[in-house]
């Protein structure tokens, strides 16, 4: 196969993606953060905070179309170690297709201890979330923080992102920590990344 067929394919494969993503943000705005896919440079940094060698499963919640799961895959995480929850059921149909063997769950990020079913108990090692939070009030935002963090231990980050200039999660030093991750121009729209602790 010749460059200008496989260069040809990808944009094809690209192209598609965002169409998917498009109609999916078409249908239901709210639980679709942006207008376009994560970029798979904002991808990978988000990815970066996983431990792949702690032997617990990671959480991401809100795959979308699935360019943020391939890249804590590629972070050495093996599928079966993938907990992953996505609330529109035409992504979810989508991602099982393209990702065998990870655990996906078509289910609401804010309602865990159902979504998660036989899984609630489960330590994570850190979460992944592109849940767009900016779309819901605060008090359940931060609620769903509280909840991410006592699913994983103490020290081990919830990483968030985010299309505004502040973190989207008030700050209560009491109960965690915020700290700025990155700011990914490579995005449309240019994302904020965020990573939450628990308190010690």
């Amino acid at each position: 196969m010749n460059l200008r067929v496989k260069v040809k394919e990808r944009l094809g494969r690209k192209f598609d993606e965002e169409i998917r993503f498009f109609k999916g943000w078409m249908s239901n705005a709210k639980a679709v953060g942006a207008i376009l896919p994560t970029s798979s440079v904002t991808a990978r940094r988000m990815a970066s905070v996983i431990n792949p060698a702690s032997g617990l499963p990671v959480l991401e919640l809100g795959p979308g179309t699935g360019v943020i799961t391939k890249a804590i895959l590629e972070r050495g995480l093996e599928p079966s170690n993938l907990v992953s929850i996505e609330y529109s059921t035409d992504f979810y149909n989508q991602l099982r297709t393209n990702f065998t063997g990870v655990n996906f769950i078509n289910g609401d990020a804010f309602d865990l201890e159902h979504t998660l079913g036989e899984l609630n108990g489960q330590t994570f090692d850190s979460v992944v979330s592109a849940v767009p939070l900016l779309n819901f009030p605060m008090h359940r935002r931060v609620e769903l923080i509280d909840d991410l963090l006592s699913r994983i231990p103490v020290g081990r980050p919830v990483v968030q992102i985010s299309y505004g200039p502040l973190s989207p999660v008030v700050a209560m030093p009491d109960r965690y920590s915020i700290q700025h991750l990155d700011f990914v121009v490579r995005n449309i729209p240019p994302a904020q990344l965020w990573v939450y602790r628990r308190a010690h």
